[in-house]
């Protein structure tokens, strides 16, 4: 089962936020048909996505990445609320591409690093708070370790990883995690955790070979203390209806509407999160100009 953990790290001087999430990738990836490469790169940026959801205080608050890397996958979009149910999808979903000459999944090719990487913290009534920073690399976690820096002033270590198999495509781990210094944390403890990112980056690895989530950040962070204070089970889980999608209908405006009845007698809108259909006869596209007055 995946799972969300939060905690502290060297005695309160430091946090970190760390994700297990195999299954809800592996629901990504079947609802897109994603290659590979559009595994790991969209894997990745739902992991983080969640992470920072897991942080809003509120449940009607809603964080929205957005990816425009100029790679050829195209633009990435994700959203998470407070519980860490996440949804995304990524323009080009069945782009491969040849591995990198380390045999890795070329990631940083299929995001591109030519653009920008955007943060959208909607707070309900309150004004929403968007923060950007240049893309860096389209690895995703070294992009998000550039805007936590950036843009809201955390130095981050940042880890993001998606194992998939390569003759089936199916997702055999996934796991990420986000390590910020504390007011109080003395360079010495900055030091030590940037000493063993190597052991970070085998997280992934860990948890693919049938660790639970919190053995895994326990057998990395030993010397850290590591202590959990929260969890939280994120999943892939869109939120789209027939009465959002109408009032998208609605947003459109009488003379769009007529004109679908008049040239169409009907529409079929598409959620690309999940890719539901919904069809909405001309009776139905009537009604909804009725609302429009």
């Amino acid at each position: 089962m995946d799972i969300l953990i939060r905690g502290t790290l060297a005695d309160n001087s430091a946090r970190f936020m760390a994700i297990s999430g195999r299954e809800l990738v592996e629901k990504a990836r079947l609802t897109h048909d994603l290659s590979r490469v559009c595994t790991a790169a969209l894997g990745r940026t739902l992991l983080i996505t969640s992470i920072m959801g897991a942080e809003l205080k509120s449940e009607d608050d809603k964080l929205t990445v957005i990816i425009k890397g100029e790679g050829l996958a195209g633009n990435l979009v994700c959203t998470s609320n407070h519980a860490a149910a996440v949804k995304g999808y990524i323009e080009n979903p069945t782009l491969e591409l040849p591995l990198t000459p380390k045999g890795k999944l070329d990631v940083g090719s299929a995001v591109g690093w030519l653009g920008k990487l955007t943060v959208i913290r909607d707070h309900s009534m309150k004004e929403p708070y968007v923060g950007s920073c240049n893309m860096v690399s389209g690895e995703i976690a070294e992009d998000f370790a550039q805007y936590f820096t950036v843009s809201e002033q955390t130095p981050s270590l940042v880890y993001l990883g998606v194992r998939v198999d390569s003759q089936s495509k199916e997702v055999l781990s996934a796991g990420g995690i986000v390590i910020q210094p504390l007011p109080n944390c003395d360079d010495s403890v900055i030091d030590g955790i940037e000493a063993i990112t190597g052991d970070i980056s085998n997280l992934a690895k860990m948890l693919g070979e049938g660790m639970e989530l919190e053995e895994a950040i326990n057998s990395i962070l030993h010397d850290f203390n590591p202590v959990v204070l929260s969890e939280t089970t994120p999943e892939f889980k869109c939120d789209c209806s027939r009465e959002r999608l109408e009032r998208v209908l609605i947003s459109l405006g009488r003379e769009e509407l007529m004109d679908m009845i008049e040239k169409d007698g009907g529409a079929e809108l598409t959620c690309q999160f999940c890719n539901s259909k919904y069809g909405f006869d001309k009776e139905q596209l009537e009604q909804l100009l009725k609302e429009i007055g």
